[in-house]
């Protein structure tokens, strides 16, 4: 699930963080550390202009801290202008733990976490991410208010991934509009790469709809339990990204949209669920308009969990969580026909408007 792999023999001159790519002056960056539970975490906070940061802890095993350190600063970055575009009074941030959440994880580690998350004073706000599951942001609530995503029976919104689907459901309806003229994904052929939680939601509303659905995960045994579930066809090819589908929906690794796949592509609407699917917004953002594909950018999409999350701390029910996200449906069609009218990439309309938000924010903030 990592966001985009570096090449480390090219860092080791550099400044850790300071001198990263990723770096988007970033307000803070946090390395926790405890011996007694193997703890090895880092928090990232990019930006608090609009409210505190809020975004998931994701435990994976990196194959180095430079590449556990790039993933969060992209992800928090990420976070920010999720936020933003969704019209949420957040911040953008993200915790990354380096471990094996099947093996390393227990409820002291997840606790000493909580503990760190606590010393911000609310700077920060966790909630669930890939590797983690509700009931350890419950551990965490033990110790710390400053997280969402806790169980309904302990009065949270619970799991946010079937939110997160629906929202990436309601983007790619909106890409369809605009590109086949129809929202209606009947006969249409999509490609789920990625069949995790929100991957498998994402199958449920495409084959209730009456998609024609081909799924993609490295994990064989979830592969056959999705297809016998849904009864979506398994790709057994070699290249996923040539394959001739209408709709390209990424939901696991981000940068798939990269040098080695993007002439491939024979999509004609990518819209998927994964963070940071551009490896270089600036260049693939531009190939994919030069190549006529409708992209719904990532961090729109996706947004269904923030907001879900956000009902937590908001103290609205479920009636207004799912408003929220269908109301993707219109803000994709906005960005779209905005990125057409003023000859720039989806993802630039999309960055624009959240960038916006925030510096009139900040213009408000300081002449307050």
């Amino acid at each position: 699930m990592i966001s985009e792999v570096i090449n480390t023999n090219e860092l080791h001159k550099i400044d850790p963080v300071f001198g990263q790519l990723s770096f988007d002056g970033h307000e803070q960056i946090v390395f926790c550390n405890d011996k007694d539970t193997g703890l090895k975490a880092i928090i990232g906070i990019h930006n608090t202009v609009l409210g505190p940061a809020l975004g998931g802890t994701r435990m994976w095993q990196y194959n180095n801290e430079w590449e556990a350190l790039n993933d969060v600063l992209r992800l928090s970055r990420g976070m920010s202008f999720k936020s933003a575009i969704t019209g949420l009074n957040l911040g953008g941030g993200k915790a990354v733990i380096i471990g094996d959440a099947k093996t390393q994880k227990t409820p002291e580690l997840m606790k000493r976490f909580g503990e760190f998350v606590h010393s911000l004073s609310g700077k920060y706000i966790t909630a669930e991410d890939v590797g983690m599951e509700t009931s350890d942001m419950d551990l965490v609530r033990e110790v710390t208010p400053y997280v969402t995503g806790i169980s309904e029976e302990k009065g949270g919104a619970g799991n946010p991934s079937p939110i997160t689907a629906y929202g990436v459901f309601m983007g790619m309806k909106a890409a369809a509009k605009y590109k086949f003229g129809t929202d209606v994904l009947e006969d249409k052929s999509v490609i789920v790469q990625g069949i995790g939680h929100v991957g498998e939601s994402l199958v449920e509303h495409l084959t209730n709809e009456g998609a024609k659905v081909i799924i993609s995960d490295i994990n064989e045994a979830r592969l056959n339990e999705v297809s016998d579930k849904y009864g979506a066809t398994i790709y057994r090819g070699n290249d996923v990204y040539s394959e001739a589908v209408d709709i390209y929906a990424p939901c696991a690794l981000g940068a798939t949209i990269n040098d080695a796949t993007i002439n491939n592509i024979r999509a004609k609407v990518i819209a998927g669920a994964a963070n940071n699917q551009l490896a270089d917004e600036n260049k693939h953002g531009q190939m994919l308009k030069d190549k006529g594909i409708v992209y719904a950018p990532d961090f729109l999409i996706n947004a269904g969990g923030i907001i879900n999350v956000y009902a937590e701390l908001e103290n609205y029910g479920k009636t207004e969580i799912m408003r929220k996200t269908e109301n993707i449906y219109n803000t994709t069609l906005e960005i779209l026909s905005n990125a057409e009218g003023n000859d720039v990439t989806t993802h630039q309309a999309a960055l624009n408007i959240a960038q916006g938000r925030i510096d009139t924010r900040k213009k408000e903030n300081m002449n307050a």
